[in-house]
């Protein structure tokens, strides 16, 4: 197949293209907003059809949650008419697309994972542009598969996980918010998982991906120091409240995985096990 990556400079991106060399059947065509922008309908257009797409995965969105609060403009059109756009086009040629959505459609106030059939109910910018992106690749491509994921990370670009370990050598002491619950998710498991789908076909519909487990930023944060063999700062834990954000973030976001394991027979990984692989590839 013919299959095309956008955002492929983002962290999924660079996972996906690590390991397209083992997938050496397909031809791969990697973009960022430099190769394709796509918020331009008739560069999109003339892409698929030049280039004879397949599928598409569309690893491109806007991520900055905070900012999105007062770009709300941009945020919709790189989240939901961009989506769109790239949906409609693979559609016309009876293709399929995975389109990658977040656990911000959710406001987090569940006390139980959430699973596929939860009705969305996002409370910030980021949230509601995701989940109308979500809606509209529904709507534009027969053969469109949503994977919503969380608190993802990984060697590449700017994560928590990295953060946290530069402000852990930088400073004596940090306050990390533990009332927000969730799982992170290792960008290369979900990649792998991308790539399994890709080779056993598009399943139609909505679906839940991170690592397995539920744990707090602070928790999160500790694992991070001890892995990374950071000693020196110490980790407070800090309420919601005494760390105010532009955006509201879901207080309990945890995601069922049971539809995409049944689906696809995988066994996903315990957080902490990709935590450790990914901070041995950051140490190396």
């Amino acid at each position: 197949m013919n299959i095309l990556i956008t955002g492929c400079n983002g962290q999924l991106g660079n996972e996906m293209q690590l390991l397209e060399k083992d997938f050496p059947q397909h031809q791969w065509f990697n973009t960022d907003v430099q190769e394709l922008d796509i918020s331009n309908q008739s560069a999109i257009e003339q892409f698929v059809a030049e280039h004879e797409i397949d599928g598409i995965v569309n690893c491109a969105g806007y991520t900055a949650v905070d900012k999105a609060e007062e770009n709300q403009e941009l945020c919709s059109l790189l989240n939901t008419t961009a989506p769109a756009y790239l949906a409609a086009a693979v559609n016309k040629r009876g293709g399929w697309m995975i389109h990658i959505s977040t656990d911000y459609v959710f406001d987090g106030t569940k006390y139980l994972p959430y699973v596929e059939t939860d009705s969305p109910c996002p409370n910030s910018v980021y949230g509601s542009t995701k989940l109308a992106g979500e809606k509209e690749v529904a709507k534009a491509c027969r053969q469109s598969m949503i994977i919503r994921t969380a608190w993802m990370y990984s060697t590449f670009g700017n994560n928590f996980v990295k953060t946290m370990i530069r402000l852990g050598q930088e400073r004596p002491e940090l306050g990390v918010i533990f009332d927000q619950i969730g799982t992170p998710t290792y960008a290369r498991d979900l990649a792998r998982v991308i790539m399994t789908v890709i080779n056993k076909g598009i399943a139609p519909g909505v679906y839940h991906f991170s690592n397995e487990g539920v744990i707090s930023w602070y928790d999160f944060t500790k694992a991070i120091h001890r892995l990374a063999g950071i000693t020196t700062c110490r980790v407070r834990p800090l309420h919601t409240s005494e760390y105010p954000t532009p955006a509201k973030r879901p207080h309990y976001s945890v995601l069922d995985k049971t539809k995409i394991k049944q689906t696809y027979d995988i066994e996903i990984p315990y957080w902490e096990t990709s935590l450790e692989e990914c901070i041995g590839e950051l140490k190396s």
